[in-house]
C-alpha cells in the first residue's frame, strides 16, 4: 500500500478498524455463549429492524414461546421448558443478533464520516469492499445456519460443518480486518524479510485454522463431555475408530493432539525467532508462546469440568477467547515479515 499523505489521516481509520476486530470478537464470544447454553434456535424469525426490539409484554413472550415450541429442539430436547428457561435461551440468542447489529452501525457510521472527511485513499477502497461483502456473508451464513436448525424436523441443533463455517467465516472477517489495520500502524521500516520465518508463520497459521476448525466441532458435537479426563481419553489414549468429522471420540482425539503438535512447532518457531536480527518481530515472538501455553492449560481444565455445564460455559468460551488470540497474534507476526525485499520507504506502510 502506498504511504498516505500523512499519519493523521489514516490513524482515526485505523483505530475504528481496531474497534471493529474487538466487536467481532465479542461477537463470536457471543456465538459460543450461544451454542454452548443451545439458544441458537430460540428465535424463529428474522426481522432485521424490528427483531432488535425482544418481546415487550407477557403476550408476545407467550407468542415466542409458542413459535419455539413447534420446532424439534422443543420437542425433542426441552419440552420441560418453562416460560422463564425460554427466556433464557432467548436472550442470549437475541443479544447474539443485536451485537450483530451494533457491529453494522459501528461500521456504517464512521464510514460515511470518513468518507465524508475523505480520509481514505484510493488504495483503501478495495479493501473496504472485501471487508464489507465478508461481513454480509457472515450474517448471511449465520441466518442460513439457523434456518436449517428450525426447518429440520429431526435435528435439534444446528449441523456442526455449518458451525464451523460460521466460525472460520467469522475468523477470516476478524483476520482481514486486523491485516488492514497493520498495513496503516505499522511502518514498512518494521517489516523484515525472511522468506523461511514466513513460511514457518504460515504452516503454523494453517494449521491452526484446522484446529479452530475441529474446535468447532467440539462445540458441535458437544464432543468434550465424551471423554472428560486427561492426559488419557477415557482410560486409553486412541480412539476404537469411526469418523474423523462426526465421532466425538475422534473429533476429541485429532483436536487434542493437534494442540500438541501446534504447541511443539510454536515452541520451535519461538527459538528460530530468538536467533534473528533485532527486529518488531523478534521482539514480539514471545506473544504467540505465552498464549498457547494459556490455551493448553484452559483446554485441560475444559475438557476435566467438561460434565458440569456451567463450569463448561465459561471455560469453553474463555477457551475460545485465547484461541482467537493465538490466532490473531500470529497474523501480527506473519504481517512482520516478508518473502521477498522490497524497497525501503518512510512512512506508514
Amino acid at each position: 500500500m502506498k504511504n498516505p499523505s500523512s499519519s493523521h489521516s489514516v490513524k482515526p481509520v485505523a483505530n475504528w478498524l481496531l474497534v471493529g476486530v474487538a466487536m467481532l470478537i465479542i461477537q463470536v464470544l457471543l456465538g459460543g455463549i450461544t451454542r454452548l447454553t443451545g439458544s441458537g434456535l430460540s428465535i424463529t424469525e428474522w426481522k432485521p429492524i424490528m427483531g432488535a426490539l425482544p418481546p415487550m409484554n407477557e403476550q408476545d413472550w407467550n407468542q415466542a414461546f409458542e413459535k419455539y415450541k413447534q420446532i424439534a429442539q422443543y420437542k425433542k430436547l426441552n419440552p420441560h421448558f418453562t416460560l422463564q428457561d425460554f427466556k433464557f435461551i432467548f436472550f442470549w440468542e437475541w443479544i447474539h443478533r443485536l451485537w450483530a447489529r451494533l457491529i453494522a452501525v459501528a461500521f456504517l457510521i464512521p464510514f460515511f464520516i470518513f468518507l465524508l472527511q475523505k480520509r481514505f485513499k484510493k488504495e483503501m477502497v478495495k479493501p473496504m469492499i472485501i471487508l464489507f461483502l465478508l461481513g454480509v456473508l457472515q450474517g448471511l451464513v449465520g441466518w442460513i445456519m439457523v434456518m436449517s436448525g428450525l426447518e429440520d424436523s429431526e435435528r435439534i441443533y444446528v449441523s456442526h460443518y455449518r458451525l464451523a463455517i460460521h466460525f472460520i467465516l467469522a475468523l477470516v472477517l476478524i483476520g482481514y480486518t486486523l491485516w488492514f489495520a497493520l498495513k496503516l500502524l505499522v511502518k514498512k521500516d518494521k517489516i523484515q524479510y525472511n522468506p523461511r520465518a514466513k513460511k514457518f508463520t504460515g504452516w503454523i497459521i494453517a494449521l491452526l485454522i484446522v484446529q479452530l476448525v475441529y474446535g468447532a466441532f467440539m462445540a458441535g458435537l458437544k464432543a468434550a463431555p465424551f471423554a472428560p479426563t486427561w492426559p488419557d481419553i477415557n482410560g486409553g489414549y486412541f480412539p476404537s475408530g469411526g469418523s474423523i468429522t462426526n465421532d466425538p471420540f475422534m473429533v476429541h482425539f485429532i483436536h487434542r493432539n493437534l494442540a500438541y503438535i501446534i504447541t511443539i512447532l510454536i515452541i520451535i518457531w519461538f527459538f528460530k525467532a530468538r536467533k534473528l536480527q533485532p527486529s518488531l518481530f523478534k521482539k514480539t515472538s514471545w506473544l504467540p508462546v505465552a498464549i498457547v501455553v494459556v490455551q493448553v492449560l484452559l483446554g485441560i481444565f475444559t475438557v476435566l469440568n467438561s460434565v458440569y455445564a456451567n463450569r463448561l460455559l465459561w471455560l469453553g468460551v474463555s477457551h475460545q477467547f485465547v484461541a482467537m488470540l493465538l490466532l490473531l497474534s500470529l497474523i501480527f507476526s506473519f504481517y512482520l515479515v516478508r518473502r521477498k525485499p522490497s524497497l525501503p520507504v518512510s512512512g506508514s506502510s
